[in-house]
């Protein structure tokens, strides 16, 4: 995918494999290892790697729109990615997000 908001675009996951609110799915994306999720019927992409320690978000679970980190309960929003709950202070890294028929894009650049 191109076009005037430059970036690459890369396919990380089908919609059928996140249905559910609430669903996480982890992938991979070009070396950038990612967390999809499904929340309110709305598709977001963080990276998938707590902040406050290397640990993967996609092991968590989603509540109230936060994605915690099953280490050590940091939480973190799923559309901006700030950290909500300590012990992270850090936000992670977001991705903007892309649906074409049944396939979830994140742009990488």
């Amino acid at each position: 995918m191109t076009g005037p908001d430059a970036g690459t675009w890369v396919r990380v996951a089908a919609l059928s494999q996140c249905v559910e609110s609430g669903c996480v799915h982890a992938a991979s994306a070009h070396g950038h290892e990612v967390v999809v999720i499904r929340w309110e019927d709305e598709i977001f992409a963080l990276e998938d790697n707590c902040s406050h320690q290397d640990y993967p978000l996609s092991d968590g679970s989603v509540e109230d729109g936060q994605i915690e980190c099953i280490f050590h309960g940091a939480k973190f929003d799923v559309r901006t990615g700030k950290a909500t709950q300590l012990p992270a202070i850090k936000p992670v890294r977001t991705y903007p997000v892309r649906i074409d028929g049944d396939e979830i894009f994140i742009q990488l650049d």
